[in-house]
């Protein structure tokens, strides 16, 4: 089982650094209250934190009144911090280690942000890259009234509760994400379509289908996106055949949480172990997210 119970240890940890932990689901998500980000965090705060995030997986802290330096700030307690070029910027980019998460565009019609209002199916963040980040976060600036939820699904559970035979057929078994194909199976424009054609050749690393978590010590599955995803030593159509079973395995709904968004939500996730989707919402509403990611120093293994 990987349900996660609160232990009368963990309890006094939190209770002595002034915060509540409350579980959201039996396998992943829990509700941090007492804690007001736009603060300082003192070492023994952020120790906790990091202790219920492990534990949880994915910490929504709500309420909160941040601004781009506060969430900076948090999030590069945890480690270096990526930066990303937006599509709109400013003349100078104070805060180059915020992702923009929005539908609107400028009044010249130029977008804010990325990824629109359509569903983003299930993946882990940039498992394209030879060291995908650690952690990912996401502040609900404005948020939709219906639609664009977030969910969660813990692959410690999709381990598991792996099926025997599957289990014994992928362990040891490498992964190739290729690095042209966004999650939803759409080429990037700056890549040529004939280096991506096969997924048994085209460019993109390779990490374990189960890799150890490099701090909980745990085993879970790791298989980033499903779109042209391979795994080398199988003929493309046996791979497909693996992928399909792990993935429909993995990605059961009755296993998920999903975030309703309210505004000032702040959502932190271990993207080591877990995978999330967006639901799709009409593209009339506004939504604004400040996405934050932490690198990782090492690769998955």
């Amino acid at each position: 089982m990987t349900t996660h119970f609160i232990d009368r240890s963990e309890n006094d940890l939190y209770e002595n650094a002034g915060f509540r932990v409350t579980p959201l689901s039996e396998r992943v998500g829990a509700d941090i209250f007492g804690i007001d980000l736009s603060r300082p965090v003192s070492d023994n705060v952020f120790e906790a934190i990091h202790t219920a995030w492990l534990q949880n997986l994915v910490l929504r802290f709500r309420g909160q009144h941040l601004s781009d330096s506060d969430l900076v700030r948090f999030s590069g307690m945890f480690g270096e911090l990526d930066t990303y070029t937006h599509p709109n910027p400013l003349e100078e980019d104070p805060y180059p280690e915020i992702f923009i998460v929005s539908n609107i565009t400028a009044e010249d019609g130029t977008p804010i942000g990325q990824l629109g209002a359509d569903a983003v199916p299930w993946h882990t963040d940039m498992s394209y890259t030879k060291k995908p980040p650690k952690m990912s976060t996401l502040y609900g600036i404005e948020v939709t009234a219906q639609g664009g939820e977030t969910g969660f699904l813990s692959m410690y559970h999709a381990y598991d509760t792996l099926d025997g035979n599957l289990r014994k057929k992928v362990e040891g078994c490498l992964l190739k994400q290729d690095d042209g194909h966004v999650a939803d199976g759409t080429l990037r424009p700056e890549f040529d379509p004939d280096d991506y054609a096969d997924p048994r050749t085209s460019p993109g690393p390779q990490h374990p289908i189960v890799r150890t978590h490099p701090e909980s010590g745990r085993e879970c599955l790791y298989l980033g996106k499903r779109n042209f995803a391979y795994i080398p030593g199988f003929s493309l159509e046996e791979s497909e055949v693996i992928l399909d079973a792990l993935w429909s395995h993995a990605i059961r709904e009755e296993f998920a949480w999903f975030n309703e968004w309210e505004p000032g939500d702040f959502l932190m996730w271990d993207n080591r172990c877990t995978m999330h989707s967006r639901r799709a919402f009409h593209h009339a509403s506004r939504r604004i997210h400040h996405r934050t990611q932490v690198k990782d120093t090492e690769r998955p293994r």
